[in-house]
């Protein structure tokens, strides 16, 4: 009879699967988290680009909640997932690239730029 010399131990609960990430579904936390527009910050770079090329906050939400992706999903150097996004609005052609940022009290996007 063979025995094991070490205790095996076995547990019934897997770890869950993480996120994966690709454009159907980063399109969709998008617009879920801009659903809520406390959930959208706008970053001073942003808001300078935005000031320039007199793009309005309503063009830069109307964009994230309806926009398509024009730059695929990646995770960024701060391990944040990223995308470029691309609308029409109001006859203006608006691009965003945003940064999802995942903390525990919820998620919610970065602005980085707009052009």
């Amino acid at each position: 009879m063979f025995r094991c010399p070490l205790p095996v131990i076995i547990t019934g609960m897997s770890e869950p699967l993480p996120f994966r990430l690709n454009d159907t579904n980063m399109l969709r936390l998008i617009r879920q988290i801009a659903a809520d527009s406390g959930s959208v910050y706008f970053a001073a770079h942003a808001m300078k680009r935005m000031k320039e090329r007199r793009i309005t906050r309503s063009q830069v939400m109307a964009c994230l909640r309806n926009g398509t992706i024009d730059e695929p999903a990646h995770t960024n150097i701060k391990g944040n997932l990223q995308c470029t996004l691309r609308h029409r609005h109001a006859g203006d052609l608006v691009k965003a690239a945003v940064a999802v940022e995942k903390e525990e009290s919820g998620n919610w996007i970065v602005v980085i730029t707009v052009f």
